[in-house]
């Protein structure tokens, strides 16, 4: 147990839930299912069993660093990696890995973001635990968990198996596509071979840093200036000068499009990605006429298939809304059709352009 790590990854924005996530305060660090815990605390909840204290680790930059604290006591300000520009989840894996290998060459890291949703905590937990032992055996492997699709969803990547898959087996990926287009991600799904990139991964921290020599020589080599500085006084200055100098580039297509050793573990543990509004509308309970309310009171006609969200109890008289999302939030106030919410990003930008950062 004690060669477990976990990095929870924690620094992201998550526009896609404005009003609610803003810059100040992003959706990791919201309770958004009223159980007074927060996405990020759910998420150390989660692994807490498993991962022994010490051995946990949240990467995130400073203007969310009380938050985490704040959130998560029971980490010291060591394990929190804070990082001083955005770059993405490769340079930051690649940190984490560096750091955590210095602590701990023999380590194996558990990699998961903080804002997730997993219904089935157990299942999760058995998953890793076997990932874990998987890795013992296989200290090259790459290993993501993989979610059966039931969309042409174009936001995940997609990892191809072979047809012959049960629940919660390892297997070798033989293809790895990030984000594919409409029609390809229709023939992925139709074709039985494919599941979803679940953005949560196992590797050995040796593994995952010959992974970036091979694949991502950029970040591996700057990373190499400071071999002797990880894990002492030293890291912190030498991170500050590096880090934004590091490609911005996702972890998926820096290494997992391109690795030969990359396994799939196919699970099955209520998985979400919970990033937009649409998907906590799919992940909530529903009411009469499956609406949803989050945090508020209804008078409602006629209405059918909405998302209600507001803060402090707010009551809100709606007649003849259908699939609306209606998000209320300080001095905010979002009216969108469900089926339109890939325009919030969109809309961030305008309120941005027109307004400053008065609203974000």
């Amino acid at each position: 147990m004690e060669n477990r790590y976990c990095v929870i990854m924690c620094g992201g924005v998550g526009s896609r839930f404005w009003p609610f996530s803003k810059k100040s305060v992003p959706k990791q660090f919201l309770d958004f299912f009223g159980t007074g815990r927060s996405l990020l605390q759910m998420s150390y909840d989660r692994i807490a069993d498993i991962i022994p204290v010490r051995n946990i680790l949240a990467v995130t930059n400073e203007l969310y660093a009380p938050l985490v604290k704040e959130q998560l006591p029971d980490l010291a300000d060591d394990q929190i990696l804070l990082e001083p520009d955005r770059r993405n989840t490769a340079p930051c894996i690649a940190w984490a890995a560096y750091h955590i290998r210095a602590v701990n060459p023999n380590a194996a890291m558990l990699v998961i973001p903080s804002d997730h949703l997993v219904l089935k905590e157990e299942a999760f937990r058995e998953c890793a635990l076997r990932g874990f032992e998987f890795l013992k055996h296989t200290p090259q492997a790459l290993l993501t968990m993989g979610i059966k699709p039931h969309r042409p969803e174009t936001g995940y990547g997609y990892i191809q198996v072979s047809k012959e898959v049960e629940d919660e087996c390892i297997v070798k990926v033989k293809t790895f596509t990030e984000k594919p287009n409409a029609e390809l991600a229709k023939v992925f799904v139709k074709s039985g071979e494919f599941f979803w990139n679940s953005g949560i991964f196992l590797w050995s921290a040796n593994a995952i840093i010959d992974a970036f020599h091979d694949h991502c020589p950029d970040i591996a080599m700057r990373f190499d200036k400071g071999l002797g500085k990880f894990g002492t006084a030293g890291e912190i200055p030498f991170i500050e000068k590096e880090f934004p100098a590091c490609p911005n580039i996702s972890v998926d297509y820096a290494i997992m499009e391109k690795n030969p050793n990359v396994y799939v573990q196919c699970v099955d543990i209520g998985w979400s990605d919970l990033g937009s509004w649409g998907a906590y509308y799919e992940n909530s309970p529903k009411g009469e006429n499956h609406n949803v309310t989050r945090n508020c009171r209804t008078v409602l006609s006629g209405c059918e298939g909405n998302l209600f969200a507001a803060k402090q109890e707010k009551l809100i008289v709606a007649s003849g809304l259908k699939d609306y999302i209606i998000a209320d939030n300080d001095d905010i106030l979002l009216i969108c059709p469900l089926a339109e919410e890939q325009k919030i990003k969109q809309y961030v930008n305008e309120v941005k352009a027109n307004f400053g950062d008065r609203y974000l």
